[in-house]
């Protein structure tokens, strides 16, 4: 959090920007996360799932500290059906390395689980549509650190409409769940001169974690 107080996020975008978005309240009757996924690759909730190769679920460890969310597949995720393989998913390792984590103890989602055409962004109602996966999958890896990897997956988790530039960099309390916003790796790759702040970023997400940068 900010050290002047006020967190700077709701002195820019006033108290209705500042989320405490819910994560639903687990169901009586649990699905395990096999079970999820298993929904998930049959899903039908929304047009993504016409075109798509695979459905791409999750990567990682699911009792990990640390969860990154991105926006969703492109090709070769849609191809693999892992999410973070193609370029963006090689920086994304590399940053992971960097704050001294395995890829494999952490664990890494989307928003949406099908790849919208083209690799543009998710619609809002495929987003509304997939996101209740990705709420129950923080149910059950609850970790203590998220980061959002870019504009879509913060505004989406976070229900904001503030942009990534705007509000990277500061922690917001998501029900107790610690969610760090920062641009996403295939910005970065485009914008290289972005990774220093980027890197910042998510020093502070090291510190949280007993990380040393």
């Amino acid at each position: 959090m900010s050290s002047f107080g006020k967190n700077p996020i709701e002195e820019i975008y006033g108290v209705s920007h500042i989320l405490k978005p819910a994560v639903p309240a687990k169901q009586e009757t649990e699905d395990d996360m096999k079970t999820l996924a298993e929904k998930v690759a049959v899903c039908e909730k929304c047009g993504l799932s016409k075109g798509r190769t695979n459905s791409v679920f999750s990567d990682g460890d699911e009792n990990a500290d640390l969860m990154f969310i991105g926006e969703g597949p492109g090709y070769d995720e849609d191809m693999q059906g892992k999410p973070f393989v193609g370029k963006a998913g090689k920086l994304l390792t590399k940053m992971i390395e960097a704050m001294q984590f395995k890829r494999e103890e952490v664990y890494i989602a989307n928003i949406v689980k099908c790849r919208p055409p083209d690799n543009r962004a998710p619609f809002r109602e495929e987003a509304e549509a997939c996101i209740p996966y990705l709420y129950r999958q923080i149910e059950y890896v609850k970790p203590k650190v998220i980061v959002c990897l870019g504009s879509v997956a913060t505004q989406y988790l976070l229900k904001t409409t503030a942009s990534i530039s705007k509000i990277r960099g500061e922690f917001v309390d998501m029900n107790g769940i610690m969610v760090m916003p920062t641009y996403h790796p295939a910005y970065l790759l485009r914008s290289p001169n972005m990774k220093k702040p980027a890197w910042d970023d998510l020093q502070k997400v090291m510190s949280v974690l007993g990380k040393k940068s």
